[in-house]
């Protein structure tokens, strides 16, 4: 009888951690939860105090058999899923399904995947908690009460496949809201006035700026005038010490935006790879909103500065955390081993280790000391004055080792600007004055990394669920993140020097976006209609307040049914009073005007396969009359849409010219934009339009996807129709009956493979079984 049995989530954990434990412990993995709600079913009794309905998913029947039969074999079973609400009830539904008993079974945690934390937890063990369990419960029925409740209205009232969720209708709120602020944003231009002087040595340079931006370009046209014949003195200059703190060590939301700033990693992007590192024993658990550090990393911390840096670099530093009962690890995000300074691993994993490093280590150090200079510039005649500022660092502390990021991608860094040396009652001399237009800027867009910072600001949503609900709204395409093309703005430049004012005109980029998040027309529709019909779920304090009273749960001061009662006695009655709703436009629908050929009315909405424009509407009493329908065009949106615009769009598809003797036809398909020629069907890029296309530019495309073609196929038999040797994205590869095969790169050449060689791989390929895919535990909707 195998004396220990230990039950991890993950095969990854499981390998780290039977490095630690003797040859009387057995490690096997659970694949994360081995039981959920049933899928497609509603799984929630109502009418037995909304009882949840868990099942066994197919695919993980043969592991409970296997664990079932391994824990019989065990004198001891040690439950060891992660130390949050998620990991607890994985360890409870554990208990409940391989029927475990209390005297042969234990519950263990720990925050670190070490040896020191893994013995520790196997002598203090403790039992399944189960108010931990019961506020993941709450979250996952609470969920699944809004989605399905929800999402048949949406397919009735908008379209078909859509889907809502408590958390994720909250962000979408987030995203489509800033959109609108952009699009009524309306900039205001005034001029920045920036000037060189020379001075009293003759050729040193003092750059300032004016004290305030003047108006309109005939203030700054009359202030430049005055500049001509003022005397400038500089009166007054002060030096003040300033002190810069660093940061605190990383929570899961302020790696996640730190990752997207400084390495570029989406939200998703960073939490996986910090699952691995903390798999590995790297690092402590990914999944916290606590700024603590243990004793223990606060002491070697120390060791690690004192010896690298010396004792003037260190000062002791406790942080506390902000949040009430914080519902995971109660560490921050650190290294195992601090004195640990370079990891094996990927590009990206060594890079995250790294930024989590050098932040835990930064968090310990010194304050780095400044000293800003404020020089003041007289304008005799004018009550405004330019101001020129520096900053010196007298001692880097903190900074010797790391620099917070900022999500103000506009904001210049004005550390280390060394001012000249000057005087009081220095008399200057004016080289050169400009007054430069500059507009205000809109709000910016949400990047990944700044949506989890409103939410968290918010109070929605826990470190466990934000990468999911962002991965969620992109998923179900309510969100895209992408890029955005700016439209060009002129401006003005007045510019005094020896030879007078001058004035000149340039031209810059604005509104061009990169990575950003943005809402699509289904987004805006499914927004609008739950704002107007659901405004509870909607409501950011009303999502707020749940997640407390989870947190109450999780606490036991709160009993999680009477929470579930109470959200759903209001709830329900509101999706009963909506489906009742008969509207006789659909949800989103906007007339543009009459189309003046036909003198129907013309409409946008959203269609079975997206956005839509349509003239006229079914008409049983003419003839069975139907509508024309077209697909909008990429960057194209129901909002903003115009008329012309959209009667540009039945102009397709349309004949662009002949090419060999065949037509060439340009259209958009549900896929997008394409040229159609001699049954063959290419892709319009997105810098094209198939209302504009010319000929060329379609027979231009056309020799490119021919020779494409031409370089991706290398060999058929007349014999097998359905095989093909082809060229691929990864190398080549053998095509056949819908499915591909992978050609070893050694013992084969591509082009000299018989029927036979390739029937032997498709064989050998067929017989494998199944490889696992790597299975990361499901969070909360």
């Amino acid at each position: 009888m195998q004396k220990n049995l230990v039950i991890v989530e993950s095969p990854a954990k499981a390998k780290t951690i039977e490095k630690f434990l003797g040859k009387d412990y057995k490690v096997l993995s659970s694949y994360g939860h081995i039981r959920d709600l049933k899928t497609k079913q509603f799984s929630i009794d109502i009418e037995h105090n909304y009882a949840p309905q868990y099942e066994i998913p197919a695919d993980k029947k043969k592991l409970v058999s296997e664990l079932k039969a391994e824990s019989k074999n065990a004198e001891m079973v040690w439950l060891a899923s992660d130390e949050d609400r998620e990991g607890e009830a994985i360890s409870w539904h554990l208990y409940e399904v391989l029927g475990l008993k209390p005297e042969t079974t234990r519950r263990i945690v720990f925050h670190e995947i070490t040896k020191t934390a893994i013995l520790h937890a196997i002598e203090t063990p403790r039992s399944i908690d189960m108010n931990l369990v019961n506020a993941q419960q709450a979250r996952r029925v609470l969920d699944r009460i809004v989605g399905f409740q929800l999402s048949p209205i949406l397919w009735r009232k908008v379209k078909p496949a859509l889907s809502a969720g408590r958390v994720q209708s909250v962000a979408v709120r987030l995203i489509v809201e800033r959109e609108r602020e952009i699009q009524d944003f309306v900039s205001e231009a005034a001029y920045r006035v920036t000037a060189n002087f020379i001075l009293p040595d003759g050729k040193t340079i003092l750059k300032a700026e004016l004290n305030r931006r003047l108006k309109t370009k005939e203030e700054a046209q009359a202030f430049l005038e005055a500049c001509q014949h003022a005397t400038f003195t500089i009166d007054d200059i002060s030096k003040k010490p300033v002190r810069k703190s660093p940061a605190p060590p990383f929570t899961t939301s302020t790696l996640q935006q730190e990752a997207a700033r400084k390495l570029g990693y989406s939200v998703s992007q960073t939490m996986m790879i910090a699952q691995r590192l903390y798999e590995s024993g790297l690092i402590t658990y990914m999944r916290t909103d606590s700024f603590n550090l243990s004793d223990l990393a606060l002491g070697t911390t120390k060791e690690a500065i004192l010896e690298s840096y010396g004792e003037k670099y260190y000062k002791f530093r406790q942080y506390h955390t902000k949040s009430k009962g914080a519902q995971e690890a109660h560490e921050a995000i650190r290294p195992t081993y601090i004195a640990k300074a370079e990891i094996d691993g990927t590009a990206q994993e060594r890079k995250l280790y790294d930024l989590i490093r050098k932040r835990t280590i930064a968090c310990q150090m010194a304050d780095a000391e400044l000293e800003r200079t404020t020089i003041s510039v007289d304008i005799s005649g004018q009550k405004e004055k330019f101001v020129a500022t520096g900053e010196v660092v007298v001692f880097d502390g903190f900074l010797q080792v790391y620099h917070e990021s900022t999500d103000d991608d506009q904001e210049k860094e004005q550390g280390n600007t060394l001012l000249p040396a000057v005087h009081l009652q220095d008399a200057l001399q004016l080289k050169e004055a400009t007054a430069t237009e500059r507009f205000t800027q809109r709000p910016p867009r949400y990047t990944e990394a700044t949506l989890v910072r409103r939410l968290e600001e918010l109070g929605i949503g826990r470190p466990s669920t934000y990468a999911p609900t962002i991965q969620t709204i992109q998923n179900r395409e309510y969100v895209v993140k992408g890029d955005k093309e700016g439209t060009e703005r002129a401006f003005t430049i007045l510019t005094l020097n020896k030879k007078g004012i001058q004035e000149s005109s340039k031209t810059e980029m604005v509104g061009a976006d990169r990575n950003k998040l943005m809402p699509t027309d289904i987004g805006i529709v499914v927004n609008d209609f739950l704002m107007e019909y659901f405004q509870l779920v909607m409501d950011y304090n009303f999502t707020a307040k749940v997640e407390k009273e989870f947190d109450a749960i999780a606490e036991g001061e709160e009993n999680w049914t009477k929470v579930i009662d109470n959200f759903y006695k209001v709830f329900h009655p509101i999706v009963e009073q909506t489906s009742a709703i008969r509207t006789e436009h659909k949800v989103g629908e906007r007339q543009l005007g009459i189309d003046p050929k036909s003198g129907k009315p013309v409409f946008v909405k959203i269609g079975r396969f997206g956005p839509v424009a349509q003239i006229g509407e079914s008409n049983p009493d003419k003839d069975n009359e139907k509508p024309q329908f077209a697909t909008l065009l990429k960057g194209q949106s129901i909002e903003t849409i115009t008329l012309e615009e959209a009667l540009k769009l039945f102009e397709l598809p349309r004949t662009v010219g002949e090419y060999e003797g065949k037509v060439v036809v340009a259209a958009i398909g549900r896929f997008g934009p394409f040229i159609r020629h001699d049954g063959k069907f290419v892709s319009i890029p997105k810098d094209k339009n198939p209302i504009s296309i010319t000929l060329d530019e379609a027979i231009e495309l056309i020799q490119q996807k021919r020779a494409k073609d031409e370089n991706r196929f290398i060999k058929k038999f007349e014999e097998e129709p359905e095989l093909e040797i082809l060229n691929g994205r990864y190398g080549p590869y053998i095509a056949y009956k819908g499915k591909n095969y992978r050609i070893p790169k050694t013992g084969y050449t591509p082009a000299e493979m018989t029927l036979d060689d390739c029937m032997k791989l498709i064989k050998e390929a067929d017989q494998k079984p199944a490889t696992k895919k790597r299975v990361t535990r499901k969070k909360a909707e």
